[in-house]
């Protein structure tokens, strides 16, 4: 239960959301709400803002373009953290946490795309561990919830042999921002093999597994996310592979598929998923699974817990680091519920 002094807290700590007009910046901005926080709509242009509905339900918002220093500067004062949802985050990412250094503030993004995490890494870990802030790059349904779910599943292992993670999905209606992004990641695609980060194997590997209800028998294709670079910076493996299911993947690369459709009052659509671990260790095998409703909206109660445990100074360390290396990726978790199915099995 939360106290007044908690509840207060919160509202006196507000937290900008960078991309707030767009789909996942709306979801972001109504959990935050939820959650007892003042969020503070950051976009591009005001009309969209407007659009969005903030202007009418009291939320401050504030015009800014990631490629002004100044505005970003002006958008970001008095914030506590910045959650950035405004892909395609290799054009938007280094920007915004620069920003966040000046101010002193902790970063959030959501991005999928590998090349955009290893930038924030490489560039960022000194002056964000100096500054005494957190930059977590990938903080959502992509990236973010693969990394808790492996190091909740090794828990006292210090290293895996192989990781392989699986993402089911019954469909995938992609937004806008998806379709950009897709089109604008050319890079090679990362795995771990031999202990060694390496380019995915071409054409990439299928394999069958089977996952509980709804999805059953499953095919899956090698197509890394943004995990791979958060893993890889805290766990020592010799393979490391990410997998798609297949039909999901025809959805995304079908120009024909429409964007997601709302089918309930918080803006969900009918998008099932699951994300399967499946880590071992010479003879033993540990696995894990987490289940849930649309991977754009399961994002902001992920990112917003994120932000929530860094104002209540619930962390592990500060620096430009994966998620799991920020919190305590077991107790992370359990509070996803109900938002998150989770079970946990070592065969």
């Amino acid at each position: 239960m939360t106290n007044n002094h908690e509840q207060i807290t919160r509202i006196l700590q507000p937290v900008a959301v960078i991309g707030a007009n767009g789909h996942t910046g709306r979801f972001v901005v109504a959990e935050l709400l939820r959650r007892g926080f003042k969020p503070i709509a950051i976009g591009r242009s005001s009309v969209r803002l407007a659009e969005a509905g903030y202007y009418e339900r009291g939320i401050e918002c504030r015009e800014a373009a990631v490629e002004d220093d100044a505005a970003l500067d002006r958008a970001l004062a008095g914030a506590a953290v910045v959650i950035n949802c405004a892909g395609p985050f290799m054009d938007t990412a280094d920007a915004v946490v620069r920003a966040a250094l000046r101010a002193g503030i902790h970063y959030l993004d959501v991005t999928a795309e590998q090349p955009s995490v290893q930038a924030t890494f490489e560039r960022h870990e000194v002056a964000a561990r100096d500054a005494g802030v957190a930059v977590i790059p990938a903080m959502g349904f992509y990236g973010g919830l693969a990394d808790l779910l492996v190091a909740t599943v090794m828990g006292e292992w210090d290293h895996a042999d192989t990781i392989e993670i699986h993402v089911a999905l019954d469909s995938w209606l992609p937004t806008k921002g998806t379709r950009i992004t897709g089109e604008k990641n050319t890079a090679k695609r990362l795995a771990v093999s031999g202990g060694q980060m390496q380019p995915v194997h071409q054409p990439p590997v299928e394999k069958v597994s089977v996952l509980p209800a709804p999805f059953g028998q499953q095919t899956f294709v090698e197509l890394p996310f943004s995990e791979v670079p958060l893993i890889t910076r805290h766990v020592r493996t010799k393979e490391l592979h990410a997998f798609l299911s297949k039909a999901a993947l025809g959805d995304v690369r079908d120009p024909s598929t429409p964007p997601p459709r709302a089918v309930d009052e918080t803006g969900r659509s009918a998008q099932r998923f699951a994300v399967e671990v499946v880590v071992t260790q010479g003879e033993l095998r540990r696995r894990i699974i987490a289940q849930g409703q649309d991977i754009y909206a399961v994002t902001a109660p992920i990112i917003c817990e994120a932000a929530q445990r860094i104002l209540s100074g619930d962390i592990r360390d500060t620096g430009a680091k994966p998620p799991a290396a920020i919190f305590n990726a077991d107790s992370f978790l359990r509070e996803l519920d109900p938002h998150l199915s989770i079970e946990t099995l070592e065969v």
